[in-house]
């Protein structure tokens, strides 16, 4: 027997919860065939079988907590040669016979033969392809848990969409853009019928005016983040607020022609990004970190920027994003918010942070004091742009104003820092053209 355990998950994750099986027990798997999906507080990992074989336990059902360390089933490695014989038909066929999926129920009779032979384990396959094509069980080796979930999601059937994957496998990418054309279509009945697989099952109260579920682990160790941050920190935060006129204009003159010859959407972040950048130079307390009792100064700016996504709120980090410029980075963003959308982040891009940026306004907020993503040091809040009466030269004008919020830690940014801090981005954003000469 071959135990599988919980592999090491990245730096400072001991803990993770089992997200779904991909496999039954009794199940045949491959050689490096994901058996296990684990949710951790930053990504989602698939842990894949080390052997060939059959699946004979699960020792930990969905939603369970696990450790790094700890074993969760075991794999029968003597049923291996059962658990390669399907792929001799395959790597037999001729080219011409991998395409038609659709008509694979009707030449089951040429490849049961060869399957049933070496061991009868394949036979109940082949008799499950002819209740429901929507199943397919025998592609499913051809697919990955990620076009799983996405079908399971989605309600879109795998065999049914265009593969561009190497061997006519469909890819991720494909299902995300079959999934992306069916939504201009009417889908009621898949919609209806589909079942995220992992959510957990709410509690109804006796009254059913309640309901009750367990945390996930990315809720949860969110939730111990913030109160390590709360706890760990003397947190302060102070306000400015900024007039958005000049960026603006420049982001309307220019919107159409970069996205027209560079691709990228020209946000309002970069423009923060690049001021914050300069501002931290400026003030490299606000970019540093307390390690003990010593003061580690950061010469480089790795700025995290908080996206919500659908599990949670996640931090990516876009690296060096001082040496950038503001379309590379507008490029490296969209890029970095793509994956954390599609849950495709790695630990890479959630690790090594210096500063981050989150931007409440997106969802309507006017102001708000966020919190520090410890062990950093300070954190920039932007909100909703809005037309506000100002005075401007002893008249009242309506400019487009935005509140800008720095919570930062107090054992080591001071307060004249932090409001400098803040001062200085106000400036560069009211007047953009001062970025390109600093």
């Amino acid at each position: 027997m071959i135990s599988i355990k919980v592999p090491p998950l990245g730096e400072s994750i001991v803990e993770a919860t089992i997200a779904r099986w991909l496999k039954k027990e009794g199940d045949v798997v491959a050689q490096n065939e994901s058996l296990v999906e684990l949710e951790t507080d930053k990504i989602t990992v698939e842990v894949p079988a080390f052997k060939a074989g059959v699946l004979t336990k699960q020792m930990k059902k969905e939603g369970d907590s696990v450790q790094v360390g700890e074993e969760i089933g075991e794999i029968d490695e003597s049923a291996g040669s059962i658990a390669t014989a399907p792929a001799a038909p395959v790597a037999a066929a001729s080219p011409a016979a991998a395409p038609p999926a659709a008509a694979r129920p009707a030449a089951a009779s040429k490849s049961e033969a060869p399957v049933a032979t070496p061991a009868p384990k394949p036979a109940p396959v082949a008799a499950a392809q002819a209740p429901s094509p929507a199943h397919a069980p025998a592609s499913a080796p051809r697919t990955s848990p990620a076009v799983r979930r996405i079908a399971a999601d989605e309600g879109i059937d795998p065999a049914q969409v265009a593969a561009s994957g190497p061997g006519g496998r469909v890819t991720k990418s494909d299902m995300l853009a079959a999934a992306a054309a069916a939504s201009t279509a009417p889908r009621a009945a898949p919609v209806a019928a589909r079942t995220p697989p992992a959510t957990p099952s709410p509690i109804a109260s006796q009254n059913g005016r309640e309901t009750r579920e367990r945390m996930t682990t990315r809720r949860r160790r969110i939730a111990e983040h913030l109160l390590e941050s709360q706890h760990a920190t003397a947190h302060l935060t102070t306000f400015n607020e900024v007039d958005m006129s000049a960026v603006s204009a420049v982001r309307e003159r220019l919107r159409d022609r970069i996205e027209k010859e560079h691709g990228v959407k020209l946000t309002y972040m970069p423009f923060f990004a690049k001021a914050a950048s300069l501002a931290l130079k400026a003030y490299p307390a606000v970019n540093a970190q307390i390690d003990g009792d010593s003061v580690v100064y950061k010469h480089y700016v790795n700025l995290g920027i908080a996206v919500a996504a659908d599990n949670g709120l996640v931090v990516p980090v876009v690296k060096d994003a001082d040496s950038m410029s503001m379309l590379d980075f507008s490029s490296a963003l969209t890029a970095i918010a793509k994956r954390a959308r599609d849950g495709a982040l790695t630990m890479d891009d959630l690790t090594g942070g210096s500063f981050t940026i989150t931007n409440g306004g997106v969802f309507g907020s006017l102001v708000s004091t966020p919190i520090l993503n410890y062990p950093q040091v300070a954190i920039l809040g932007l909100h909703k742009i809005q037309d506000r009466p100002v005075a401007i030269a002893g008249k009242v004008e309506i400019r487009p104003m935005m509140y800008l919020a720095l919570s930062y830690d107090h054992r080591l940014v001071d307060g004249q820092q932090a409001v400098l801090f803040l001062v200085r981005i106000k400036e560069l954003i009211e007047d953009p053209a001062a970025m390109l000469v600093e």
